[in-house]
């Protein structure tokens, strides 16, 4: 057989990503990898604890009980990561920013909500790929939230 009948075959990926150092390749979906709707529940409890101790970040929130806060947020994060489409068949189109422009957030108010979910990220004990993605992630999302510079 000549060399322009045999297939060459691609070589081999430089890089696979791996969801700890040895660990197994990274497939599939993100919400899956986690643990699923146990992780993100324990995620949005542990930030909800944070934020009820916290007056600041408190006076955000219109109701007197998290309880519906803490459904809306793990119904989000869990459509976003992969999870069942629940959030948009009760709620609509996500619309982040659009959805807390009613409310004033300024970069004190960003740091905080950070400091409370960093503590609930870090409660998870996530493999260190997992837990950079899902950081990056909410990182980005709590600076897109900062419409003033006003207290």
């Amino acid at each position: 057989m000549s060399d322009e009948q045999t297939p060459i075959p691609p070589p081999p990926s430089p890089v696979t990503l791996r969801a700890s150092a040895g660990g197994e390749a990274v497939t599939g979906n993100f919400y899956r990898e986690v643990g699923g709707r146990p992780t993100f529940d324990r995620l949005v409890r542990k930030f909800y604890e944070g934020v009820a101790g916290d007056p600041v970040l408190l006076a955000l929130y219109p109701e007197e009980d998290l309880e519906p806060a803490i459904q809306r947020l793990t119904g989000f994060l869990i459509q976003y990561w992969g999870g069942p489409g629940t959030y948009s068949q009760e709620r609509g189109h996500p619309r982040l920013r659009l959805r807390h422009l009613p409310f004033k957030v300024n970069p004190d108010q960003r740091d905080r909500w950070l400091k409370h979910m960093r503590a609930a990220v870090d409660s998870l004990d996530l493999p260190p790929l997992q837990a950079t993605t899902l950081w990056g992630y909410l990182e980005r999302a709590a600076q897109a939230m900062v419409n003033t510079f006003d207290d």
